[in-house]
């Protein structure tokens, strides 16, 4: 799956395996995928920042890929991932470095630098923006107020749940609709026969993932299964108990924002009030912009490689 130089190997880190994928010399930069993703989701990034003098790493979160994952639900919380990837550094021999984070890696960088700003030097995230603290209401309780218990989020939080609805409509099914279908709004899953007429549609590749593509995530996926990445999911209110004590910390690291007008969490109802510059700005100080890409839907990195690299590096090659 992808040669061209990338190199795979397995490093042993908080007491668990993680597979990495990475390529190149120099300062290092390190990708953190989201749902439902794994190491592949960045191989546009790792072809391309090697030849910009960077060393790119890309390991599979726990839960997903080759990584080890974890029986526990309990275990896939903010604080189990961030001590993943500083153990993942230290396995690396990696000091500081830079990070760039998707969807849940987004959410997870995002964490990295407020627990442990001294091991990043800039962070570029897309897609998922830092969520300050909502003291007073669970974030699940909160989904269900506003969109019901068919909000995709909702839908994930019961254990095997949907992996069973899901293995019923296909891994195959799922991910190609999944990859390029999620609507530019809130984003639901009906019960029972209507979510398999949802999804169990004729589809059309976009321009930007071909079939072979696809099928390495198919394939990767038909090895796994689901529950890793979806237990993420099932920690919200769990994170939510935890990060108490981190109420009205900032984020205190150089940071870059990235979203695409068509990604469901920019079309998701408070989201544009809150990546306001200035906004976002009081929790993110040394926030130095937010990029609105027109066209563009969630999975950025993807669909618009080139651009998304040029972004990334012209702001990290200012440190």
């Amino acid at each position: 799956m992808e040669g061209n130089g990338i190199e795979h190997r397995t490093v042993r880190a908080n007491g668990i395996n993680f597979h990495l994928a990475e390529k190149g010399e120099g300062p290092i930069i390190l990708f953190l995928h989201g749902f439902p993703g794994f190491w592949y989701s960045w191989r546009h990034q790792l072809h391309s920042f090697p030849s910009l003098g960077y060393r790119a790493v890309a390991p599979d979160l726990q839960g997903y890929g080759d990584s080890d994952a974890p029986a526990d639900i309990n275990s896939y919380t903010y604080f189990h991932v961030v001590g993943d990837l500083i153990g993942v550094l230290d396995a690396i021999g990696a000091d500081k470095v830079f990070v760039v984070g998707h969807d849940w890696g987004a959410l997870m960088a995002w964490y990295l630098s407020l627990f442990r700003p001294d091991r990043v030097k800039a962070l570029v995230n897309l897609s998922v923006a830092f969520p300050p603290r909502d003291a007073m209401n669970k974030p699940v309780d909160t989904f269900r107020a506003f969109y019901g218990d068919e909000y995709y989020i909702c839908r994930f939080q019961e254990p095997r749940a949907i992996e069973a609805e899901f293995a019923e409509i296909g891994i195959d099914k799922v991910l190609k609709y999944t990859l390029t279908l999620v609507p530019a709004a809130p984003f639901y899953l009906p019960k029972g026969k209507s979510l398999r007429e949802q999804i169990d549609i004729p589809i059309t590749l976009p321009s930007w993932l071909s079939e072979d593509e696809l099928k390495c995530y198919v394939t990767q996926y038909e090895k796994t299964g689901f529950t890793g990445g979806l237990n993420y999911y099932r920690n919200f209110d769990l994170n939510w108990e935890l990060i108490a004590p981190w109420a009205g910390s900032k984020v205190e690291v150089p940071a870059k924002f990235i979203v695409g007008d068509l990604d469901l969490t920019y079309n998701t109802p408070g989201f544009k009030e809150n990546i306001n510059f200035d906004v976002m700005k009081k929790h993110v100080p040394l926030l130095v912009d937010v990029v609105v890409m027109k066209g563009v839907g969630h999975f950025v990195q993807e669909e618009k490689a080139d651009e998304i690299n040029q972004l990334i590096y012209d702001f990290f090659r200012k440190f």
